[in-house]
């Protein structure tokens, strides 16, 4: 009903779906949402998937859907630790003006000394940004994709622009590769290049082991930020 209810029936609905998503190192049944499910029927504007970093976003996005003139299913995947993350916060003028943002690029970094584009989605965008402080690396831009479907394609081509020196491009996400976002980037952004970092395939939505998600965790930001030289590095003087 929620996928093919417009199509088969011609009826529209707005139901909103907020589904816990988010690797926390709490096991399976806590990470992960299945949106590569929702993903696979998503076609022909059916319906909404967004994954929201900032409360302005998540209240826009609901603030949308009550106010345009059709109805669209919406599915929002929600990370359980942003509602306290330190960083996860928007002003009151966020709230005021303006509206959803499908795609949120990067103001800490200036697109002409950026040679590489990390795009995520949700919760693991705060990691990145963690890590890439914590290292103080540079010439690496964070953009977040809040909407998964319908894909902002022209949004991401006219953010490319900003950035001419970007010869890598990255999608960084929490599931395994056979899971979350990735397979469905394929098929709808056929000639994006990127490449994907992600946990390696697996049976399981995430582990049980508090210890072994850590390490996973670490890895994948560790792959996301490869070969890129740290502002604290010194040249070597021959």
């Amino acid at each position: 009903y929620i996928s093919s209810a417009e199509d088969k029936w011609k009826r529209m609905n707005g139901l909103v779906l907020l589904l816990p998503h988010g690797y926390e190192g709490q096991g399976a049944e806590h990470s992960n949402a299945r949106p590569e499910r929702f993903l696979t029927l998503c076609a022909e504007h059916n319906m909404q998937v967004v994954n929201c970093t900032t409360p302005a976003n998540f209240f826009h996005v609901l603030r949308r859907q009550l106010h345009r003139p059709f109805r669209k299913p919406l599915i929002v995947l929600t990370p359980k630790s942003l509602l306290r993350h330190p960083k996860c916060v928007s002003n009151l003028e966020e709230f005021t003006v303006g509206g959803f943002k499908e795609v949120i690029d990067d103001a800490a970094i200036n697109p002409n000394e950026a040679t590489r584009i990390i795009f995520c989605n949700g919760k693991v965008y705060y990691d990145l940004l963690e890590y890439r402080e914590k290292q103080n690396l540079s010439g690496v831009a964070i953009v977040r994709i809040e909407q998964l479907y319908p894909f902002p394609q022209q949004q991401i081509d006219k953010l490319l622009l900003k950035y001419p020196k970007v010869t890598q491009r990255y999608w960084v996400q929490e599931e395994p590769e056979n899971m979350g976002a990735c397979l469905f980037l394929q098929r709808v952004w056929k000639d994006s290049g990127l490449t994907v970092v992600s946990r390696r395939e697996s049976a399981s939505p995430a582990t049980g082991s508090h210890a072994q998600h850590e390490k996973e965790q670490q890895i994948i930001l560790s792959k996301a930020f490869g070969g890129i030289k740290s502002r604290n590095e010194t040249p070597v003087k021959n």
